[in-house]
């Protein structure tokens, strides 16, 4: 069978474990986890709640759950284009900091129109993230530095030094944040009234599917992605082969600081639109778990994503009208990125069963 197939029966092992063992959790707290899980629905916009208020619908909800996971989606890629080469971008939080903070002081206090203000945003966080990634790699190709030390080393550092930045120059003396981006320079449309609703409207989820398909393009149909990959399985057989080791580790960990950039730039001027000083996303984080579930490939981490934003951003909701800690939701993402880092095992097994049916017919 396909390992595609493989790698599908892996993440909806992982998913269904991860939500019996949620359920054993929830029936133990004495709540009824049918209702539980139906809550973290209601609360994504994809099943109706009881009542509405203040100019709200279900398609509000929903909207405003494609505007939370859209970061994560460019996230998960950048992690997904560093993998595939053989390196950890652990760095994705760090790279979003630095592209979005650049596209804020540029562009985002300007009065430049919108219609060039939202490209420039993109452009200039793109740029941000990928000189970072690029450094990373760069550092791995030509002192043999390790990218997760690097990184990680970066992370701090950027946070600091904008953190720094922003409590001197920019922050908001109510919020202790920076300050509030201008409209023109917002990737979210916020809270558009269309008839007697308003709605979130993230115009970087488009783009964020856009880059799905680019992504994959770039990894299965052109030279790049091949030799990407296959510096990624073998490095020294990739060398011998006459594949640039070090120019394919520069140039992929560029395109993952880019996309790195472009989250930050959705997540900062487009969900949000300040930054806080010294924090770090916990987005670049979480997207190593989505990446994992996804099974590394740009088309699985898209419902990967999909999948762990329900239980994310539904979580808050199911606390709310169960009295479950939010908590519970993390205990269940944890269960199911658990599984999933044993899915070695797992397809061990999968082949064992099928040996042992082809033995037998």
């Amino acid at each position: 069978m396909n390992k595609k197939y493989d790698r599908v029966i892996v993440a909806a092992i992982a998913v269904f474990l991860g939500l019996i063992a949620g359920a054993v959790i929830i029936l133990i707290l004495k709540r009824n986890p049918i209702s539980a899980y139906y809550s973290l629905l209601r609360g994504c916009g994809l099943a109706p709640k009881v009542k509405y208020a203040g100019g709200k619908n279900m398609l509000s909800d929903f909207s405003s759950f494609l505007d939370y996971m859209t970061p994560m989606l460019f996230a998960a890629l950048a992690v997904v284009v560093a993998f595939k080469t053989g390196l950890f971008n652990i760095g994705v939080s760090g790279q979003m900091l630095v592209g979005s903070f650049l596209a804020t002081i540029l562009i985002g206090y300007s009065n430049i129109p919108s219609v060039l203000a939202k490209p420039l945003v993109i452009i200039i966080a793109a740029a941000g993230g990928g000189l970072i990634g690029g450094l990373i790699g760069y550092l791995k190709y030509r002192f043999n530095i390790n990218e997760v030390v690097s990184s990680i080393m970066l992370n701090y550092t950027a946070s600091y030094i904008i953190g720094f930045l922003i409590n001197t120059r920019y922050v908001d003396p109510v919020s202790r944040q920076s300050r509030d981006i201008g409209a023109n320079a917002r990737l979210t449309l916020h809270q558009i009234s269309i008839g007697s609703y308003k709605y979130d409207i993230p115009l970087g989820f488009i783009l964020a599917l856009v880059a799905i398909v680019a992504v994959k393009i770039l990894l299965d149909k052109t030279v790049l992605g091949f030799e990407i990959k296959c510096v990624g399985a073998n490095r020294e057989a990739a060398r011998y082969s006459g594949i640039k080791v070090g120019s394919s580790m520069v140039i992929s960990m560029l395109i993952s600081g880019v996309l790195s950039g472009i989250a930050g730039a959705v997540c900062y001027l487009g969900y949000i639109s300040t930054i806080q000083p010294k924090v770090l996303s916990p987005t670049g984080f979480d997207a190593i778990a989505v990446c994992l579930v996804g099974g590394s490939s740009p088309v699985g981490i898209l419902f990967s994503t999909f999948f762990l934003m329900i239980i994310s951003k539904g979580s808050t909701y199911m606390s709310s009208q169960m009295g479950l800690e939010a908590e519970i939701a993390s205990v269940i993402t944890g269960l199911i990125l658990l599984t999933s880092a044993c899915s070695a095992f797992i397809l061990e097994r999968i082949k064992m069963i099928r040996r042992k049916r082809g033995a037998g017919e």
